[in-house]
């Protein structure tokens, strides 16, 4: 598909329109909100919505505030009870004593003390009710402020298990809640999830060191082979088919050691940072292509570019490793008389580095299997001329070391979209805004 037809075409849902001539410096951006992969576009909106029914008002009330509301209606309903058996009360004990009403000193008729005292009863117990009724009304307002700044109180605890819990990932599982206090429900939650991150912590940490003794170990027959294979080229008196065979295993061989950096590198990528200093994604970029420009030119590819300043704060050996698979991906993974565009800078207010590169169609549901160790565009893990599958898995990895966001997206007409942005440096400098 030419770049005109590509304009004249709208885009189906979740691809993104190839980057027409002259407009390098445009950031690929979806036309459309892409559907989230975890749903697939088929299931039902997360809303909170009961099944079969509308929503439930708890649905949106936080639990602070449900139990503000439970001790609101506990303290109105105990001073209810309270004010009705405070009248029933008094009542009873003004009916007691004997009531006379004398007028000139003649005692009234008992018929008419006793209607007389019943009105003063009524009376004196409807105002002594009433002041009841406006003091539990105050004291229930104050007693609701008390019981929302106590529920506050009471769940810090777990206000801090939660930020502990959002902070953590593969790479800080060190970290630990180490709750202190009382041995409640709460101290037993935390000591439980403390315990889940060192299993985690360990289980993690094996895998890493099972990886990088495995990859070492395999480093050395590797190199053997490859002298040995590259003696026997070397020996004039060889035949035509044992160079051929040796080619051949040269070849895979050289596979293999890419598959054991790969993994080593994947490794190293997967722990957390150990070197952050100030790097500018746009020099990282420009010297991952001047590195690259002899494989540019051979595939004959067009190669456009727009790179800005970006600063970013990390290690700038993983970032140049990420930024160099990106475009090694884009060059492998590409048609004849194809195209990649390469930009860096500021987008969407984060320092950024996007790579287009035109190629086959990929289907929006296979976008998050890219990302997966030994997966490919075509779905073979057999095929080895063209990588080892782990380009991509590493930049997934150096991506969360550095705690950004990576996002991929189908290109309209064959190929792929891949935007990595990073949290904004405290240091960096004022860039110009890309367009």
């Amino acid at each position: 598909m030419t770049a005109g037809e590509g304009e004249a075409t709208e885009p189906p849902v979740a691809e993104v329109p190839p980057t027409p001539p002259g407009e390098t410096g445009t950031w690929r951006r979806l036309s459309r909100p892409l559907t989230p992969a975890k749903s697939g576009g088929a299931g039902p909106p997360d809303n909170g919505s009961v099944p079969g029914g509308g929503h439930r008002l708890t649905d949106n009330i936080s639990l602070r505030m449900r139990l503000t509301l439970i001790y609101g209606m506990l303290f109105f309903a105990a001073g209810s009870l309270l004010v009705l058996l405070n009248y029933v009360i008094l009542v009873s004990v003004l009916d007691k004593p004997d009531f006379t009403v004398q007028i000139d000193g003649y005692n009234l008729e008992s018929e008419i003390a006793d209607e007389i005292k019943a009105v003063l009863i009524d009376g004196i117990a409807n105002q002594v009710t009433r002041f009841s009724v406006l003091a539990l009304i105050v004291v229930g307002v104050l007693a609701v402020g008390l019981g929302y700044a106590v529920a506050g109180r009471a769940l810090s605890p777990l206000h801090k298990i939660t930020r502990t819990a959002r902070r953590l990932s593969e790479h800080s599982l060190h970290e630990r809640i180490a709750m202190s206090g009382p041995d409640d429900e709460i101290r037993e939650l935390a000591d439980t999830f403390d315990a889940m991150l060192e299993r985690l912590d360990r289980a993690f940490d094996g895998q890493r060191r099972f990886v990088a003794n495995a990859s070492h170990e395999l480093r050395t027959p590797l190199a053997i082979n490859r002298t040995l294979l590259e003696v026997a080229l070397a020996d004039p008196e060889a035949s035509p088919d044992l160079r051929t065979i040796a080619r051949t295993l040269l070849e895979t061989n050289s596979r293999h050691e890419r598959l054991i950096d790969g993994l080593l590198f994947l490794a190293k990528s997967d722990r957390e940072l150990d070197v952050r200093t100030a790097v500018d994604l746009g020099e990282v970029t420009a010297t991952v292509l001047s590195q690259l420009s002899g494989e540019i030119e051979k595939s004959g590819l067009r190669l456009r570019t727009d790179l800005r300043e970006a600063r970013v704060t990390g290690d700038p050996v993983l970032l140049e490793r990420l930024v160099g698979n990106l475009v090694e991906n884009a060059l492998r993974y590409n048609v004849p008389d194809g195209e990649i565009t390469v930009r860096s800078g500021i987008n969407e207010g984060a320092p950024a580095v996007q790579v287009e590169n035109s190629g086959p169609v990929i289907p929006a549901y296979e976008i998050e299997g890219l990302f997966e160790p030994f997966r490919r565009g075509s779905g073979d893990r057999v095929r080895s001329k063209k990588s080892a599958g782990l380009g991509l898995s590493i930049v997934r990895s150096v991506v969360r070391a550095h705690q950004g966001s990576v996002t991929a997206w189908p290109r309209a007409g064959g190929g792929l979209v891949v935007t990595v942005r990073f949290p904004v440096s405290g240091r960096r400098a004022d860039t110009e805004p890309s367009p």
